[in-house]
């Protein structure tokens, strides 16, 4: 079996892509960036709205676990030249691996449903007009990208389309905020073992660390080595060049998840200082963007909502690509955002289906906190099961050979397992 063999069944792509630091940032950078999509928003919103600075500790609390679950996929992929599904298959039965994609590509597109609603009603606050019509062309718009832009063009557009997120740290020091008692409320926070505090927790959590952020970040490190005359998977070169990578993504997973938690950890601070302070009650992620008018400026308002647009351009590639991933290593197909149309048929098919039942559930005019709540409850159960098998592939000599993770990376990837297993449990809490 030759090197190329050992690669998924595509065809390598040359892409003269600068060597910048911000080209060195990638797979992590915008995974972390993409997690911060208007759903997300919407939970993070609502629970700085409802409970004030009490949750921040949250997003402390999953910044080392999430980047060593993130750090371990992005690992696979580069290693071993695989998605987590085609590698999937080596330690798993198929009907398992079907299983697991068929629940990620379901809640993937409850959670694109909830991500173009929440778009629509941003735009709508931005320039009025027909909100349904704008979720139409916003996920036609999505889908036509990934299918027709080559994949370095589309890569480096997702890295850019990253400093909307700016527009959320902005925001919080327009309003008035309490920095000391901020501080306090990190080091010393007044947790409750109310029902609806924990329900809250386990949602935070639960939009944090989502399976389809796994699939992703491995997928595009595989993109990434295709990408480049040469490369090969790191288990088939020489260790100084292998550790070079390997301290690449180190990075770029400890910046782009920085990212995503630290937004998160705005909005939420953001919320608590408008919204909980003066007894404002939100349901969506434009709830909060109107709610903040006639606190914070019409101006703070309106980069909030433009926020909730630049983050779903964002994340719709992400949900949808990861789905895609997902399927074509359960299945075998060709997959690349390299490769034209008619070489990933099938591939290409996953998106756009993804992106269209997304677009179509948004006509059925579902509960936007419903839709939250069951994306959310999708993720969460399904976060556990992938992450455990995550976690033994990479432990696997069989798929790793000599980079089997251990030590602090290995801990922390089955601390994280194991709080995800403890916040599914917590969904079925009475509440």
């Amino acid at each position: 079996m030759t090197d190329q063999d050992r690669l998924e069944p595509e065809v390598s792509v040359t892409d003269q892509t600068e060597r910048s630091w911000l080209s060195r940032l990638g797979p992590g950078l915008v995974t972390g960036a993409a997690d911060d999509d208007p759903s997300g928003i919407g939970t993070y919103s609502q629970a700085g709205a409802q409970f004030g600075l009490t949750l921040l500790w949250t997003l402390l609390l999953t910044y080392p676990l999430m980047v060593a679950i993130q750090m371990i996929s992005a690992r696979i992929g580069r290693v071993s030249g695989k998605g987590l599904a085609s590698n999937m298959r080596v330690l798993g039965p198929k009907w398992l691996v079907i299983a697991m994609v068929l629940v990620l590509a379901g809640a993937n597109t409850v959670n694109i449903a909830a991500d173009l609603a929440a778009m629509g009603a941003a735009i709508h606050l931005l320039v009025k007009g027909p909100q349904q019509l704008y979720v139409v062309a916003l996920g036609a718009s999505s889908a036509i990208l990934q299918i027709w832009l080559p994949y370095d063009r589309y890569a480096r557009f997702l890295k850019w389309l990253t400093l909307v997120l700016l527009a959320y740290v902005a925001v919080a020091f327009v309003v008035p905020v309490n920095w000391r008692q901020v501080a306090l409320s990190v080091i010393w926070p007044r947790a409750s073992l109310s029902g609806a505090y924990l329900t809250t927790v386990v949602a935070v959590l639960g939009t944090t660390i989502s399976p389809y952020l796994f699939f992703w970040q491995a997928s595009q490190e595989v993109e990434e080595l295709r990408s480049k005359p040469g490369e090969r998977p790191l288990r088939w070169v020489s260790s100084f060049k292998a550790y070079r990578h390997i301290d690449r993504i180190a990075a770029d997973t400890w910046i782009g998840m920085g990212i995503s938690n630290g937004v998160g950890f705005f909005i939420v601070l953001t919320a608590a200082a408008t919204l909980h302070a003066h007894h404002i009650e939100i349901r969506t992620s434009a709830d909060a963007a109107q709610a903040l008018a006639p606190i914070a400026g019409r101006f703070a308002s309106m980069v909030f909502a433009a926020g909730i647009v630049g983050t779903g351009l964002l994340a719709l590639p992400v949900l949808a690509g990861s789905a895609a991933y997902g399927a074509a290593g359960a299945f075998r197909w060709r997959n690349s955002l390299s490769l034209h149309l008619t070489l990933a048929r099938e591939f290409y098919s996953v998106i756009a289906v993804a992106i269209i039942g997304g677009v179509g559930m948004t006509f059925f005019h579902l509960d936007p906190v419903k839709a939250l709540y069951w994306s959310a409850v999708i993720n969460g159960l399904a976060a556990v099961p992938v992450m455990v098998v995550v976690m033994l592939m990479a432990s696997s000599g069989r798929i790793m050979g000599r980079f089997a993770i251990s030590g602090l990376l290995k801990a922390g990837g089955w601390m994280a397992t194991l709080l995800m297993a403890i916040a599914a449990a917590g969904m079925f809490m009475p509440g």
